[in-house]
């Protein structure tokens, strides 16, 4: 097929296949845009192209619509909201309030408090999962537990009593 005979086609039928392609999906320029390319790529001449371009625009269309569909599905499941816990009250605590005052902490805080806490890990194992000193750890898990208590209005008991 020559360069004439494609600028032909797409003169043609451009606009007629963008129309058809909307009907299945949101990205109808880029489906009739690959479907010339296939065209121009192909190792041999359909026998009826025209024929041929609108049924490849429309299996590209119905695959850009179910990937949309599926984009759009996975982007809405990440947006909502990830419940932390099973349980509505965790260790006496709403899960809610829980879970709102563990998000306000700085990241490094928080993975060692759900580490240790809910995790069950020693500050040598925390340390090996966020690679850092096992010292480190357990300054951020102090760090994040009195940010906790702070952020729960739950008092810090007075280390200076403790004997």
């Amino acid at each position: 097929m020559s360069p004439s005979d494609v600028a032909t086609l797409i003169d043609t039928h451009a606009a007629p296949l963008l129309l058809f392609a909307r009907q299945f999906c949101d990205a109808a320029e880029d489906v009739v845009q690959d479907a010339f390319i296939k065209l121009v790529t192909a190792s041999h001449c359909p026998d009826e192209v025209v024929g041929w371009l609108y049924r490849v625009v429309r299996n590209g269309a119905i695959d850009a619509a179910r990937t949309s569909r599926r984009r759009r599905q996975r982007e809405s499941a990440v947006a909502r909201p990830v419940r932390w816990f099973v349980e509505d009250e965790v260790a006496g605590l709403e899960a809610e309030v829980a879970v709102a005052a563990l998000e306000r902490l700085p990241q490094e805080q928080r993975e060692v408090i759900v580490a240790r806490l809910w995790g069950g890990l020693g500050f040598e194992q925390i340390a090996a999962v966020a690679s850092c000193s096992a010292s480190t750890a357990f300054r951020r898990f102090t760090a994040g537990i009195e940010a906790l208590r702070r952020l729960l209005g739950e008092a810090c008991p007075d280390q200076s009593k403790r004997a």
